[in-house]
């Protein structure tokens, strides 16, 4: 049976981790032998696993913490950036640090800087676990001045404070903002409301929202397991009411493909099939999965 394949909008490697990737590329290209790089990052580069798996093959290392960088390497701040005791001690064991942080990333961390030096308590929404938040809270003042929330249900965990600031994580949901921001103006005399979602973020949910709106059967979802924007992507298709199967690669793609024959069951079946990606997702494995459904569903519109 022929189907037809969809491509949202925007999807794929955003503006900051692409930066970030090519910066690190051309560093390793410029290594002539992988076996001896001195490049590193602190953690995984990006929440893909097969980019990762490539930079590596390249000569990539990555590091658990600093204390496994040996001096006189070179090491790439990832996109989602990192606290400043880290970078200071980096830099005070002639490591040459090159800072890849997202300039959206960056914008918070600075801001959650200066708002905490006012004495504002600093409230984080996003993941706690997640590195950008750590990256995040390690520029606030002090452990004292910033408190991480996942959303509106934790606002319970919020004490009285005569100035707060509210900074996001820059993959939250502009909805999920607004909702705890109006929950935090109960909870203060003065409410400062940051708001850092990226916009590489916001086109790619928005992109995703219009594409379940062209009455798509489904949407293959692809993009690392670990990637918060690309769990938000799902969360939004989930929503719809639409299916969604989300894969990293091609293998696991092959490994579900009966999912097509699935959808292709039900009675409102119009024979087409979403395509969406995280910001953390290349574009080669992209065209990869694509050229994998298109060899079953031989159609693609762009």
């Amino acid at each position: 049976m022929t189907r037809r394949l969809i491509m949202a909008k925007h999807a794929g490697f955003c503006f900051g981790v692409k930066r970030a990737v090519n910066a690190i590329s051309e560093a390793l290209e410029n290594n002539n032998d992988a076996q001896n790089s001195n490049v590193w990052t602190i953690g995984l580069p990006i929440h893909n696993p097969q980019e990762v798996a490539r930079l590596q093959a390249m000569g990539l290392k990555v590091a658990n913490n600093a204390d496994e960088i040996p001096d006189g390497a070179k090491i790439f701040i990832r996109a989602h950036g990192e606290s400043l005791n880290v970078i200071e001690s980096l830099k005070a064991r002639n490591i040459e640090v090159v800072d890849m942080t997202c300039p959206f990333v960056k914008k918070a961390q600075d801001m959650a800087a200066e708002l905490s030096q006012k004495d504002y308590h600093v409230v984080l929404l996003g993941d706690k676990n997640h590195p950008e938040i750590k990256g995040i809270k390690g520029h606030c003042k002090s452990e004292d001045s910033v408190q991480v929330i996942a959303g509106a249900g934790e606002i319970e965990n919020i004490n009285q404070h005569q100035k707060i600031a509210l900074i996001s994580q820059t993959t939250q949901q502009e909805k999920n903002l607004s909702e705890v921001a109006g929950l935090l103006v109960k909870k203060c005399f003065e409410l400062h409301v940051c708001n850092t979602i990226c916009r590489a973020t916001t086109e790619r949910q928005n992109a995703v929202r219009e594409l379940v709106k062209n009455n798509v059967d489904g949407v293959i979802l692809i993009g690392g397991k670990a990637s918060a924007n690309t769990a938000k992507l799902q969360d939004i298709i989930l929503k719809s009411g639409k299916p969604v199967l989300w894969v990293e690669d091609v293998k696991e793609l092959r490994e579900k493909i009966s999912w097509l024959d699935e959808i292709a069951k039900t009675a409102c079946c119009q024979n087409l099939i979403g395509i969406a990606a995280g910001a953390s997702t290349p574009e080669w494995l992209i065209i990869d999965i694509i050229n994998v459904v298109d060899a079953v569903t031989r159609g693609f519109d762009s």
